[in-house]
């Protein structure tokens, strides 16, 4: 592949409330056994991109665990690798990133390093399928200087916490707003953009000189008129995890056979680093319906439209009904939860009843368990 792999994974949101007091949005467990990031990096090693930089900041220990090792997604190492960069403290500069332009900005002796003629820059908190080498061979078929990939929007759906863009016939993109007010277009930026390596160096350079941060206001739009700028649309499955509603929302796709048969049995797959858990354990008694049970659990109760994490106990009587049960989480006896994303290493006490009623309720019990 003639392209090095950037993905911005160092970002905060607000909007995940309590899910990412302790963890990065590219760490958040999807689909019962992967993280978010684990499909973004699938996607470069199944496009032949051997040299990949994940770019960290906010809560990124567990992320940073996570990538500790290029194996699990077969990155060469003598020809490219898996390589993780953090903030760093120079005698130059002593900030944190102020932006994903700034991130790339810290990091530019890396892309400087490269011989690769191409950069293809993601996010890490998004959930889909898509082969780079396509996306790269339609930038040079159209000699674009950036190539945005987008996706439409059902009808019904949020466009106004994406960016939105508008295209002519062409496909070059004539209008480009980020996160707007009010969405006059239904046709959004995925977060994915391919152009040259130098072109990418000189454009966060200037940046830099100007005080400017952000990718996508400091480049995207500011050059809009003056780049040549183009989209490519994609049809398939493509969901972004960066608000609770979202990621609830997509780990209950997961449910529906053509979402998981698309992800799980159709080739290119998705790779994730492995534990060695024994599989999930059903005692005599417990029910299961339309759910995916984690490996490392034990079973007792009942289980119905529901996701279930690694390593969690369901107590006898449990019931719980259209919800996610994070990873490592004991549920006492009785437990009813419905409507709920329940975090990692919680202990919920039997007898214990938790319902969104208004929405997806984030439950976080703060106990004592682990200090004993």
């Amino acid at each position: 592949m003639r392209a090095v792999g950037l993905i911005l994974a160092g970002g905060n949101s607000r909007k995940m409330r309590e899910l990412t007091a302790k963890r990065a949005v590219a760490a958040m467990p999807v689909a019962g056994s992967y993280r978010a990031i684990d499909f973004v990096l699938s996607n470069m090693t199944n496009s032949h991109i051997q040299k990949v930089a994940v770019l960290t900041q906010y809560n990124a220990r567990s992320l940073n665990e996570h990538l500790n090792s290029s194996k699990w997604w077969d990155f060469g190492r003598k020809q490219g690798g898996l390589f993780v960069f953090t903030p760093t403290i120079t005698a130059d500069n002593g900030y944190w990133y102020r932006g994903t332009a700034d991130a790339i900005y810290q990091n530019l002796d890396f892309l400087k390093k490269c011989h690769e003629p191409y950069v293809i820059i993601t996010s890490g908190d998004a959930v889909y399928k898509l082969d780079y080498n396509k996306v790269l061979e339609y930038h040079i078929a159209k000699k674009a200087d950036i190539t945005v990939v987008c996706k439409d929007l059902e009808p019904g759906e949020d466009a106004t916490r994406f960016g939105t863009v508008r295209m002519n016939e062409e496909s070059r993109i004539e209008e480009f707003e980020e996160k707007p007010m009010v969405a006059h277009s239904h046709t959004i930026s995925t977060g994915i953009y391919v152009l040259r390596r130098r072109q990418l160096i000189d454009l966060i350079e200037h940046c830099a000189e100007d005080e400017r941060h952000d990718f996508v206001n400091d480049i995207l739009i500011r050059y809009k008129n003056l780049k040549k700028i183009y989209g490519y649309k994609i049809n398939s499955y493509w969901n972004n995890i960066s608000t609770v509603d979202a990621y609830y929302k997509t780990n209950m796709d997961f449910l529906k056979p053509e979402v998981r048969n698309y992800f799980f049995r159709e080739l290119p797959s998705v790779y994730s680093k492995v534990s060695d858990q024994p599989p999930a354990k059903y005692n005599p008694g417990a029910v299961v319906k339309n759910s995916l049970i984690g490996s490392g659990s034990i079973v007792n109760g009942t289980i119905e439209n529901s996701v279930i994490f690694k390593k969690v106990f369901v107590g006898n009587n449990c019931v719980i009904k259209n919800s996610i049960i994070l990873n490592d989480v004991y549920l006492g006896d009785n437990t009813y939860i419905e409507n709920c994303i329940v975090e990692s290493r919680d202990t919920i006490r039997a007898n214990t009843r938790y319902v969104g009623e208004n929405g997806v309720e984030v439950v976080v019990e703060k106990n004592e368990r682990y200090a004993l």
